[in-house]
Parts: structure tokens; sequence; C-alpha cells
């Protein structure tokens, strides 16, 4: 580490422990880097009854662009649904894809081809955003305690899912406030003198 340039190209090593943290530039002023490695968040652009689910998740290795990332990412989504997606909405880093349907992709901020059904569902890619935050806030994405870029991909895939679960806890919560509500109205209440 004391023998790698502060301007110097190639791979530089961020972290004596955990060689494989990459840097990678948000552009923020607040934090305009993170250290790790990026991971890629997939969900419905629907608005579900029971909440924003995570459809998939996966880390990516080597900082890769964002554009790169979208065919394999959505190949993978419709292997794991086992259904084709049929209006892909992402943000503007993904300018310069490589999906090979491009017209099923919209960028937000696009304004050519943009008819209402579609202006309100890019309305809804923003539901994203506070996805992303939760799961790294309260499901220990944005720290990993897991060795390597296989711990990367484990800690990703177990964080999308413990908020997954998450979701479904709460919806269950709910099931049985209404069940024991609708048996308390069913069962007269007795006199207490």
């Amino acid at each position: 580490m004391r023998s790698q340039d502060q301007h110097q190209r190639g791979p530089k090593v961020y972290a004596l422990h955990a060689p494989e943290v990459e840097c990678i530039g948000k552009g923020k002023a607040r934090a305009p880097y993170e250290f790790g490695c990026k991971v890629s968040i997939a969900t419905p652009v629907t608005s579900p009854k029971g909440g924003q689910f995570v459809l998939h998740t996966k880390a990516l290795h080597g900082n890769p662009f964002d554009g790169h990332t979208l065919g394999p990412v959505v190949a993978d989504m419709e292997k794991l649904t086992g259904v084709e997606a049929r209006r892909i909405h992402v943000d503007k880093g993904y300018r310069g894809h490589n999906y090979p349907h491009r017209f099923r992709v919209w960028i937000s901020g696009q304004v050519r081809r943009v008819t209402a059904s579609i202006r309100s569902e890019m309305k809804r890619r923003a539901a994203v955003e506070p996805v992303i935050g939760h799961v790294k806030a309260e499901h220990r994405m944005d720290r990993n305690y897991l060795k390597g870029s296989v711990g990367d991909r484990i800690n990703a895939v177990l964080a999308a899912a413990g908020y997954n679960f998450g979701l479904l806890l709460r919806w269950l919560a709910e099931l049985l406030r209404a069940i024991i509500r609708a048996f308390a109205e069913t069962v007269p209440a007795q006199k207490i003198a």
C-alpha cells in the first residue's frame, strides 16, 4: 500500500484485510466515494399491497459501468420470476446500456415516446430508492462482515431476503390482528358484576 501513488491507474488496494474492495465514485457532495462493491437491486414497477418486494439482487465486482450490468441482471430476474419484463425503468446511470431489447428500457428523464401510462410508471421508479435505503440501513448491506467476493454476494442476497421477510412478517401480523378482531366480534361480551 505504501508504494501506491494517489493518481495511479489500475487496481489499488484500499484495505489490507479485504483486497477485493473497490472505490466507487458516487458524485455526491456529502459522500463522493463509497468503498465496497456495486449491488444491483430490482423491484416491481407496480405498487403491490404487501409492500415493495425485492425481486432480484446481485453483487457486481470490478466496478462495472451500470449500463453494462443491465442485460445480465434482467436475464437473471426473468429466469428467477419466470415472467418476461415488458418495461424496464432505470436511472440516468444506465445510458448506453447493453440490453438487446432497447425499446423496453425507459431511462428517467426521457421525453421521447413516453405515454401517460409510462410516465406514471416512471414516477413509480423512484420507489426503489427508499427500498435501497432500508436494505442498507436496517438489513446490514451498508457494512459487510463476510469475507471475500463470495461474502459480498451472500450478504447482498441475505440483506434482500431479510427485507422481504420483514414485509412478510408485517403482513402476517396484520392478518393475525384481523383474525383476532373478527373472533372478538363474534364472541358475546360477558357481564362483569
